[in-house]
């Protein structure tokens, strides 16, 4: 009795694990591809996207669609329904490749010292030296805004970003920055 019991809880292990392997992930990537619509509607859907930390997807069209927990096969059926039923499509065939063996590499700068949150911010074009400080929660009382450093490609730049055009230097994907600790005369 003892082993039968043993031998069912294994079995049920097993069908709990595949099921939950086959399942979309959040933080990870898939692939979508669709067919029975205008071809160049098709190269707008026909991408790679990434399922946010949240579980969703962001897909032209119709917006945010939740990924995360679904298999492939059901987040197809998902979307088909969603365009059918906006009335976008009359007949959709979707494809979902779930990459999930694959992370998306987020391009970050990364920032450190005296600011409320330290560690990596996310990356877009675009975005400024002051835009990254504030992303990172902004200076703290002790951060000095006079005397921040940005290090790229093995240089240091000091910049003080108590002055207007300072504050807009773009940066670029592994740029770190640094806010010191003001000194004795609060700069």
């Amino acid at each position: 009795m003892r082993l039968k019991f043993i031998a069912s809880l294994f079995i049920a292990l097993i069908c709990l694990a595949t099921g939950a392997f086959g399942q979309i992930q959040a933080g990870r990537a898939i692939q979508i591809s669709v067919s029975g619509v205008p071809s160049e509607e098709k190269g707008r859907i026909d991408a790679i996207y990434p399922v946010s930390e949240s579980g969703m997807i962001n897909v032209p069209f119709i917006g945010q669609v939740r990924a995360a927990g679904l298999r492939a096969e059901q987040l197809a059926m998902a979307l088909e329904g969603r365009f059918r039923s906006a009335e976008i499509y009359t007949s959709p065939t979707f494809q979902v490749i779930d990459s999930s063996a694959k992370s998306i590499e987020e391009k970050v700068v990364t920032i450190g010292g005296q600011v409320r949150k330290t560690g990596p911010v996310p990356y877009n074009r675009g975005l400024t030296l002051y835009q990254a400080i504030q992303n990172a929660g902004g200076p703290t009382e002790f951060g000095s805004m006079h005397r921040v450093k940005l290090y790229r490609a093995g240089k240091q730049t000091e910049y003080d970003l108590t002055k207007g055009e300072a504050m807009n230097i773009l940066l670029e994907s592994d740029d770190t920055i640094e806010v010191p600790q003001k000194n004795a005369f609060g700069r």
